[in-house]
C-alpha cells in the first residue's frame, strides 16, 4: 500500500492533468487514444484499488492535449457559462491515502514544509522584482531612443517645413513596435493580452483558467508590455506585473515547467491546488508591490480579490514576498541609476513625495473631494460602457489574429497622429527654467527659452506624465491644454484597452484623472478668493487620479493603501478613501467595474462575495443539478468508463453510494470521488479509454480513494447559506441530500453563477454572444 500512497493523485495534484471543465466530457470512446498506455507488469484492472503495484506516476498531460476533447470554439450552453472553465480543488480530498500520507509525516517534516513555503515566497518576491526591473530598464531605454529620434526630427523640420515627415516617422515607429507586441500575443499566446488582472481575479476566486500561469505566457506578457508602452499606446506596465508575479509563483512553487517539459523534482508536496493558489496569491501581491512600491497594498489586493479562507501565516508569507519584491526592484534600480544602496524610490511608478504646504487640506475641502469622487464614478462608468460595447464589437468582427494585429497597429498610428496634432496646434508655451523636470522638452513654435506644455503630456511615457501633473509648479499647464488632453486621452485609453496586446489600465486611468483633477484645482484657484493658497493643482490632480481609477476598476481597500503607499504620505488617506468609496458607489449604480465586465463577457462562473440580495427564497433544491450520476462503492470498470465517456455526465465529481445488503432502501451517500482520480486509477490518457469486454466486468473498489467526508447540505438549505459555504471553504462540489442521507442533487460553482447573473445579466450575455 505504500507505493499507492505515494503515487495516487489523492488530492488536487491532478491540477496539470488538463481535466476539462464541468459540462465537458473528458472521455470519448469513439476517439482513438493519442498515447496508448498499458497496465504495468503484475498490475490488473480487476485489482485496481487493492494492489500496490499499480503504476500511477505517469506523465501528466498538458492543457494543449486536454483541449482535444473539447470543441475548438468555446461553446455557450443554454445557461451561458463557458464549458472552458472548471473549479480549483482548493479543499483537500481527505481519502484514506491522503490521511495515511499525512500521518506518516513527522513534526520535523511539517516544520521543513513550513520553511520551504517561506523559501518559495522569498524566491517569488526576488524573481518578480527582477522581472519588474528588467521591464522598467528596457522600456526607459527604448522609449528614450524613440522620443529622442522623433524630437530631433521635429526640431529639424520646424523651421524648414515638412513636419509631415516627423508625423509619419512617429506613426511608423509606433505601429512597428506595437505590431511586434501584437503578433507575439495574438499568434503565440492570446491569454497574455490585456493586464491579466481579470484572469488572476478568477484564479484567486477558485476558477482554473487554461494556460494563465504558464512560462510561455510570462515571456509573451513581458515582451508584449514592453512593446505596448514603447509603442506609445495609452497603456501602463503596472497591471501586467500582477499577472507576471502570479506566473512566477505558479512555476516556482511547483518545481517544474510544463512549457519546458522539465521536472526538477522539488516542492512536490505543493503540487495541489490548495498550495498553488496560496503561492499565486503571494505572486500577485509581489506584482502589486513591484508595480507601485506598496507591499501592504499587495497583501490587501490578494485578500480583496481572493476568497476568505486565509490564515495568519499565509498572510505573513504574502507580505514577506511583497517586501522582497519591492526591495529587489529598488536595489537593482538604484545600481542602474548610479545610486547604489539608495532605497527610497520603490516601485515601477514613483508618484513622488507630497511635502510642504501641498499636502495640507482643510475640512471644507472634503465635500469637494467627494464631488470629485462622484465625477470619477460617472466618467468611470462611461469608460466601462464604451469599452463594453467595443469589446462586443471585437468579439463579433475582430476575432482573427491578423485582424487583431491590424487593429493594434491602427490604434498606435492614430495615437501618434492625435498626439502630434494636439502638440502642433497647441500654443501653451511655458518658460524653460533651470528647475524644469521635463525629460524631452519640445520647443516647436514656442519662443527661445520656452517649451510646448502639451508635448510634456503626450511626448513622454505615461508614468512620467502622471508625475509631472502631480508635482509641476502651478501655471505649468493652462486649462485648455488639460481639457483637450483629458478628452482625447480618455477615448484613446478606452479604445486601447482590450487590444491583443499586453497592457494595463492603471496608469492611463491615473493620467486621465490627474489631468482633469489638476484642471479642477486650477479652476478652484481662479474662482475663489485666496484659492491659490489652498487649491494646489498637484493635490487635486492626485484626488482626480484616485477618483478616475476607482471609477473604472472599483477597487476600494487595496487601492486606498496602494495610493497612500505610492505617495509616501498618509495625510491623504482619508480623502483618498472617501473618493474611492464615492466613485465605486456612483459607478456601480450604472455598470459594473471594468474587470467584472470582461469576466462576464468571457462567461466565467465567477462568484462574488455575497449571494444575490433577493435569493433567500431559493433553496439548494432550486439550484442543484439533478439527477446526479452516482457510483457504487464497489463498481464495475465498465460502468465507470461509460460514466466518464457519457457526454450527459456534466460534473467532475461523483457521489459514491452504498446499499445496505439485504435491504430494499435506496443507497445512501458514503463519499465523493473526482473525475481526475478515476482517470488516474484507470491508468489511461484522459481522451479515450478502451477496455475489453472481460475487463468491463471487473470490479473497482473506490473506498480508499473517495473523500469519505464530503460537504453535504439538506435540500431545504437556503441559497445564501450554500453560497457562503462555497466562498468560505473554497468548495468545488456540494452534495445535496434528503432526510435519510440519500443523494438528490449536486451543487457546483456554475449552478450558483447562473443564479447570480440574474435575468438582466443573462440578457446582456445573450446580446454579447449573438
Amino acid at each position: 500500500m505504500a507505493n499507492i500512497t505515494k503515487k495516487v493523485s489523492w488530492s488536487s495534484r491532478a491540477d496539470e492533468s488538463g481535466a476539462a471543465g464541468e459540462g465537458t466530457p473528458l472521455l470519448n470512446g469513439s476517439e482513438q487514444p493519442r498515447h496508448s498506455r498499458q497496465p504495468s507488469e503484475g498490475g490488473s484492472l480487476c485489482q485496481i484499488g487493492r494492489l500496490s503495484t499499480v503504476d500511477l506516476e505517469e506523465e501528466i498531460t498538458s492543457d494543449e492535449e486536454s483541449q482535444r476533447g473539447r470543441p475548438k470554439e468555446i461553446p455557450h450552453n443554454e445557461k451561458l457559462l463557458s464549458l472552458k472553465y472548471e473549479s480549483l480543488d482548493y479543499d483537500n480530498i481527505e481519502n484514506q491515502l491522503f490521511l495515511e500520507e499525512e500521518r506518516k509525516m513527522s513534526y520535523m517534516g511539517f516544520r521543513c514544509l513550513e520553511i520551504s513555503r517561506w523559501v518559495v515566497c522569498g524566491l517569488i518576491g526576488f524573481l518578480t522584482g527582477l522581472i519588474a526591473c528588467f521591464i522598467d530598464i528596457v522600456v526607459e531605454q527604448l522609449a528614450g531612443i524613440k522620443y529622442q529620434v522623433v524630437k530631433e526630427n521635429i526640431e529639424k523640420f520646424t523651421e524648414v517645413g515638412g513636419l509631415s515627415i516627423s508625423l509619419l516617422l512617429w506613426a511608423v515607429l509606433n505601429s512597428a513596435i506595437v505590431m511586434l507586441g501584437a503578433i507575439i500575443v495574438a499568434f503565440f499566446e492570446p491569454i497574455a493580452a490585456g493586464s491579466g488582472i481579470p484572469q488572476i481575479k478568477c484564479y484567486l476566486n477558485g476558477i482554473k483558467i487554461p494556460r494563465v500561469v504558464r512560462l510561455k505566457t510570462l515571456v509573451v506578457k513581458v515582451g508584449g508590455v514592453i512593446c505596448s508602452v514603447v509603442g506609445g499606446l495609452a497603456v501602463g506596465k503596472e497591471g501586467p506585473m500582477i499577472h507576471s508575479g502570479a506566473v512566477v509563483a505558479a512555476g516556482v512553487s511547483q518545481g517544474r515547467s510544463t512549457s519546458l517539459k522539465r521536472d526538477f523534482k522539488i516542492f512536490e508536496y505543493f503540487r495541489r491546488d490548495t498550495e498553488k493558489r496560496d503561492f499565486v496569491s503571494a505572486g500577485a501581491a509581489a506584482g502589486v508591490s513591484a508595480a507601485f512600491g506598496a507591499p501592504v497594498g499587495g497583501v490587501l489586493f490578494s485578500l480583496e480579490e481572493g476568497a476568505s479562507f486565509w490564515n495568519q501565516m499565509l498572510t505573513w508569507r504574502i507580505f514577506f514576498a511583497s517586501m522582497i519584491s519591492t526591495f529587489t526592484l529598488n536595489f537593482f534600480l538604484s545600481i542602474y541609476h548610479n545610486k547604489p544602496g539608495e532605497l527610497s524610490n520603490p516601485g515601477l511608478i514613483n508618484f513622488g513625495r507630497f511635502q510642504g504646504d501641498s499636502v495640507a487640506y482643510n475640512l471644507y475641502e472634503i465635500p469637494l473631494f467627494i464631488a470629485m469622487g462622484a465625477i470619477g464614478g460617472l466618467l468611470g462608468a462611461l469608460f466601462n460602457v464604451l469599452n463594453y460595447w467595443l469589446t462586443i464589437f471585437r468579439i463579433r468582427y475582430v476575432h482573427r489574429p491578423c485582424l487583431q494585429v491590424m487593429e493594434a497597429m491602427l490604434v498606435a498610428a492614430v495615437t501618434a497622429t492625435v498626439s502630434f496634432t494636439m502638440i502642433y496646434f497647441s500654443n501653451d508655451c511655458q518658460p524653460l527654467g533651470p528647475e524644469h523636470t521635463e525629460e524631452y522638452p519640445l520647443q516647436l513654435f514656442c519662443a527661445d527659452g520656452e517649451y510646448n506644455s502639451m508635448a510634456t503630456a503626450f511626448f513622454n511615457t505615461p508614468e512620467r506624465s502622471v508625475r509631472s501633473l502631480f508635482h509641476n509648479q502651478p501655471g505649468t499647464y493652462n486649462p485648455l491644454t488639460l481639457g483637450l488632453f483629458t478628452l482625447t486621452y480618455f477615448f484613446l485609453a478606452c479604445w486601447t484597452y482590450g487590444l491583443a496586446v499586453s497592457a494595463g489600465v492603471f496608469i492611463p486611468s491615473l493620467l486621465i484623472g490627474a489631468a482633469w483633477g489638476r484642471l479642477c484645482g486650477i479652476m478652484l484657484a481662479t474662482i475663489t478668493p485666496d484659492g491659490s493658497i489652498w487649491a494646489d493643482p498637484g493635490k487635486y490632480a492626485l484626488i482626480g487620479a484616485a477618483a478616475q481609477l476607482g471609477g473604472i476598476v472599483r477597487m476600494t481597500l487595496s487601492l486606498t493603501v496602494i495610493m497612500v503607499e505610492a505617495t509616501g504620505n498618509v495625510t491623504y488617506g482619508l480623502p483618498i478613501m472617501l473618493v474611492l468609496m464615492t466613485a465605486k458607489i456612483v459607478g456601480d449604480y450604472f455598470v459594473e467595474g471594468l474587470y467584472d465586465i470582461h469576466i462576464k463577457l468571457q462567461s466565467v462562473p465567477f462568484l462574488h462575495w455575497e449571494a444575490p440580495a433577493t435569493s433567500h427564497w431559493l433553496t439548494a433544491r432550486e439550484v442543484m443539478s439533478s439527477p446526479v450520476t452516482c457510483l457504487n462503492r464497489i463498481e464495475k470498470v465498465g460502468t465507470i468508463v461509460d460514466t466518464l465517456s457519457n457526454t450527459s455526465t456534466n460534473h467532475n465529481g461523483f457521489p459514491v453510494v452504498v446499499k445496505v445488503s439485504g435491504s430494499d432502501e435506496p443507497p445512501k451517500l458514503c463519499g465523493l470521488i473526482l473525475r481526475s482520480q478515476l482517470i488516474v486509477l484507470l491508468k489511461h490518457k484522459v481522451f479515450s479509454i478502451h477496455v475489453s469486454q472481460d475487463e468491463r466486468e471487473c470490479m473497482m473498489d473506490l473506498t480508499e480513494f473517495m473523500n469519505a467526508t464530503p460537504y453535504t447540505v439538506p435540500q431545504e438549505t437556503s441559497l445564501p447559506r450554500v453560497f457562503k459555504l462555497f466562498r468560505a471553504l473554497g468548495l468545488r462540489h456540494l452534495v445535496v441530500v434528503d432526510d435519510e442521507n440519500r443523494v438528490v442533487g449536486l451543487v457546483t460553482r456554475k449552478d450558483l453563477a447562473r443564479y447570480h447573473l440574474g435575468k438582466h445579466g443573462l440578457e446582456e450575455l445573450q446580446l454579447a454572444q449573438t
